[in-house]
């Protein structure tokens, strides 16, 4: 039999690639409750941190498994991407340059392939028997309002009065064995349509794929524009269009190689208490609030299925590396845009959620040229949103290097001469300092650090004492056992 074309979004050919790079490490008899969270959170602080692929979870059956940390390095990011494998970030940022520019174009030559069946459809519950229970729902933080079973998912949605689909990453909180909250910030494409539904009286059709291909989950949680579906851009990525099968109940596409799938509706009315749980700049920013309600009808399931999970936390997290390399690429392509030259490097830090402290490094020519660079860098429609921090570095300096970053900032600046300041800003409520500072709309003030050495005293300014770059290379490489 001719396999037909297009992409399952298989997530364990994935895992395969990803063990080949040696970045997938196996992790048998964690406890779902706040261990497997921990274990999870600890490893994404260290250096060259694996994926983890949990198994033989505490009080579920062997091979109910889950993925986490699935983004969180160069290599496997870059493999997830469909890119030649790159273990540099820098090299990873200069690789995406221009592509998701590439992509978005691409999109509409690739929607998605029906076909009659899929691995997803190896074990099925329907009406009664539908018990969301069997796959272990990790608590991921002592804090949280209870187990999260969606957090590296896709939420697939249909609009009201139109053909949009949208494929959404929206947190989804396991609150019995066929009910789940939905939290989609307003403004959101799932949360447009939701409401377009809500206002028409009718039930709200949502189909959450709980595991597949890390792409999946990539994609569904970056800004695609309006009325595009993220099965297109995804297939723009690949090369070829995504493989999906019809759910049951709703009709929605769902990947045919997904690894559950929860399928059912939200019905007007019907919300509940949900959270409270962290978000990407690692804060709880409020109590427990309320979301819809899925009132769950089928689940769908592979056999021995994996969920993957990726919940925020503080910085880093799960997914703050992938934000950050997909952020840095935009924020190098909108400094290019707006006219900026020599641009040498980019790095939007994990540590503000890839929003809040954002670093550009250039080769200075001109008066002016790091302070241009500087607020373009904030205020561009990449950078605007959330952005507290912006520092412009010379070339010397390694934007990701947070170490270097800061001892530029501390002996290459004048805090009266060197920092500017931009009030009332694009900010957000979600914001931890909007607690502080609650103004009648989500304004933030923000800071431009011009940490370059002075213009008009580059060639008195003392030189630096340290090994040249090219020195450091030449030891790194003969010396390589030392490092």
């Amino acid at each position: 039999m001719t396999r037909p074309a297009g992409n399952p979004l298989d997530l364990r050919a994935w895992l395969e690639t990803a063990r080949s790079l040696g970045e997938l490490k196996d992790v048998k008899g964690a406890d779902a409750k706040l261990e497997l969270g921990a274990i999870s959170e600890l490893n994404v602080k260290i250096d060259a941190a694996p994926a983890l692929l949990f198994d033989e979870i505490k009080g579920y059956p062997k091979g109910f498994r889950i993925l986490t940390c699935s983004t969180a390095s160069p290599a496997r990011l870059s493999s997830i991407l469909r890119l030649p494998v790159e273990r540099l970030h820098h090299e990873l940022v200069q690789k995406l340059r221009g592509r998701p520019k590439g992509w978005q174009a691409e999109a509409p030559k690739y929607d998605p392939l029906p076909v009659e069946t899929g691995p997803v459809f190896e074990n099925i519950q329907s009406g009664k028997d539908v018990d969301i229970n069997i796959f272990p729902s990790p608590l991921w933080h002592e804090k949280d309002g209870g187990p999260y079973i969606g957090t590296g998912c896709c939420v697939v949605t249909k609009d009201f009065d139109s053909d949009w689909v949208n494929v959404g990453t929206y947190r989804v909180q396991a609150f019995d064995k066929n009910h789940v909250g939905l939290d989609m910030i307003p403004g959101k494409h799932g949360a447009i349509q939701y409401d377009k539904h809500m206002k028409a009286g009718k039930p709200f059709p949502v189909a959450i794929v709980i595991g597949c291909d890390p792409l999946g989950y990539l994609i569904s949680g970056i800004e695609v524009p309006f009325g595009m579906c993220e099965y297109n851009y995804i297939g723009a990525i690949l090369g070829e269009p995504v493989q999906v099968v019809q759910g049951e109940l709703t009709g929605l596409p769902i990947p045919a190689g997904a690894e559950i799938v929860l399928e059912g509706y939200c019905h007007p009315g019907d919300v509940k208490t949900e959270g409270p749980f962290g978000e990407f700049h690692g804060y709880y920013p409020g109590k427990e609030g309320k979301a819809p309600v899925v009132t769950i009808e089928r689940v769908y399931y592979r056999n021995d299925p994996i969920i993957v999970g990726s919940p925020p936390a503080k910085p880093p997290n799960d997914y703050s590396y992938s934000k950050a390399v997909m952020r840095s690429s935009l924020l190098f392509d909108a400094l290019l845009a707006a006219g900026v030259p020599d641009v040498h490097s980019v790095w939007a830090h994990e540590i503000g959620g890839a929003r809040m402290f954002n670093v550009v490094a250039i080769r200075q020519r001109y008066a002016g040229h790091a302070r241009q660079a500087g607020h373009i860098l904030n205020q561009c429609g990449v950078g605007a949103y959330m952005s507290r921090y912006s520092v412009v570095v010379d070339e010397d300096i390694d934007p990701s290097n947070l170490q270097e970053v800061m001892w530029a900032v501390a002996t290459r600046t004048d805090p009266e001469t060197d920092i500017d300041i931009i009030k009332r800003g694009m900010g957000s409520k979600n914001d931890p300092m909007f607690v502080a500072y609650r103004y009648n709309a989500p304004f933030n003030s923000k800071a431009i650090i011009d940490a370059c050495r002075p213009y008009d005293h580059l060639h008195e300014f003392p030189e630096v004492a340290e090994a040249s770059k090219e020195l450091q290379a030449k030891v790194r490489e003969k010396w390589k056992d030392l490092f």
